[in-house]
C-alpha cells in the first residue's frame, strides 16, 4: 500500500508556492492586443494590412466574399477607394453594406466608436446590417473616456454630434432588451486595420 501512495502523492504533487504566484500574476496585454481579443470574442472579423495598398485588397476580397457589388459610404477619401475597386457607390444607406471609417477603436470592451462624421445624422438601426470599417492603429484608445477626449481634441473647431459605440458584431437580437428597443446597434462587422505607426 505505501508504494501506492507514494506513486500517488509524487503524481498528484501540489504547485510550489512561486508556481502558484507566476500562475496568478494577470495577464497585462497591449492595447492593440487588447482590443482586437475583446473584437473577436464579440463576433467581428478583423483584417490587419501592413499598407494602404494591402487595406484596398483587402477590401476588394470583402467584397468578392460576399458577392456584394456596391456599398453605401458618405466619406470622400473611402470613395476612391471604391473607384479604384470598380465599387458602385449607392444612394441608399439601409440596402448595401456600409464603408466607413470610426472615430477610435475602444480596447477594453472592443467597441468601435462613430460620430457624425462617420454616419450623418442617421441612427445605427437605420443603416445596413453589414459593416465594412477602415480604421488605422493608431485610433485605438484605452476606454471610452480616451474615445470622448480624442475626439474633442481632434475636432475642436466642430465636435461631431451622434457619437456611439457598435458593441455587439453578430446580429443576434436576442440579447436586445427593453432599454435599446429600436436601438440595435449589432452589426455583421468587417474591420481592417492599418499600421501607421
Amino acid at each position: 500500500m505505501s508504494l501506492f501512495s507514494k506513486f500517488f502523492k509524487t503524481s498528484n504533487t501540489k504547485p510550489s508556492s512561486k508556481e502558484k504566484k507566476i500562475n496568478e500574476q494577470p495577464v497585462v496585454l497591449s492595447l492593440d492586443d487588447l482590443f482586437v481579443n475583446n473584437f473577436i470574442n464579440k463576433g467581428g472579423k478583423f483584417l490587419y494590412c501592413i499598407s494602404q495598398k494591402e487595406a484596398v485588397q483587402t477590401f476588394k476580397r470583402i467584397l468578392l466574399e460576399n458577392n456584394w457589388s456596391s456599398v453605401s459610404c458618405i466619406n470622400n477619401e473611402l470613395k476612391e477607394i471604391c473607384m479604384i475597386t470598380d465599387t458602385e457607390v449607392a444612394l441608399s444607406n439601409s440596402q448595401y453594406p456600409y464603408f466607413s471609417t470610426c472615430e477610435h477603436l475602444v480596447a477594453d470592451t472592443g467597441n468601435i466608436m462613430i460620430s457624425s462624421n462617420q454616419i450623418g445624422e442617421m441612427k445605427l438601426g437605420e443603416l445596413n446590417n453589414n459593416f465594412i470599417v477602415m480604421a488605422n492603429t493608431s485610433q485605438i484608445v484605452k476606454n471610452m473616456g480616451e474615445g470622448l477626449t480624442g475626439i474633442k481634441s481632434n475636432c475642436k473647431n466642430k465636435i461631431p454630434t451622434n457619437i456611439c459605440d457598435i458593441k455587439n458584431y453578430t446580429l443576434d437580437n436576442t440579447k436586445d432588451n427593453f432599454l435599446n428597443y429600436g436601438m440595435s446597434n449589432s452589426k455583421n462587422l468587417y474591420l481592417i486595420l492599418v499600421e501607421d505607426l
